[in-house]
């Protein structure tokens, strides 16, 4: 039981560190004229990642603890500290375009479009597996996919003059 406390408590606090951070880069960004994109989904994202902790904290207390499914939550882990050092200032819980900033193109997002998605949708999974959750696991991971297919649209379209300047926002971006 005292290691799924510490588990789930290291994931809590690791979840308000990073709202912290994103609060903070939120405010920086809009500060330097960015826009908001996609907010009504937001609370919707918010709400699906703390009934999921909640329900951890309710289900999983007495739970057998699989470390191979904590070891692979653990490079997930890595892999969103690659992604917020490469993001650096600009890493948010939210979509903000600032005008006139370019893409990131190092890090992961050499590799992918939307790594921080991938990194979120394995903890959603993961986790409930590293407790034998498997129903939850499921659940949860088609919940957030349906949210993230919403979320990566939006932030698809609000992305595409970045990518390409003669593209206007809903536009579909050009095709490669």
């Amino acid at each position: 039981m005292w290691i799924n406390i510490t588990i789930l408590s290291l994931v809590t606090l690791q979840r308000l560190v990073e709202l912290f951070i994103a609060q903070r880069n939120t405010k920086r960004l809009l500060a330097k004229g960015g826009v908001e994109v996609g907010s009504g989904h937001y609370p919707l994202i918010v709400l699906l990642h703390a009934v999921w902790l909640a329900g951890l904290w309710y289900l999983a207390l007495n739970l057998t603890v699989s470390w191979p499914w904590i070891f692979a939550y653990l490079v997930l882990e890595a892999a969103r500290g690659w992604i917020i050092a490469a993001l650096g200032n600009r890493w948010t819980t939210r979509i903000i375009v600032v005008p006139g900033e370019t893409l990131v193109s190092n890090g992961p997002y050499r590799y992918f479009r939307h790594p921080n998605y991938i990194v979120v949708a394995g903890e959603i999974f993961i986790l409930p597996w590293a407790f034998g959750l498997w129903w939850y696991a499921i659940l949860f991971a088609a919940l957030n996919g349906a949210l993230l297919y919403w979320r990566i649209k939006s932030e698809d379209e609000a992305l595409a003059p970045l990518r390409d300047p003669a593209a206007l926002p809903g536009e579909p971006p050009p095709e490669s």
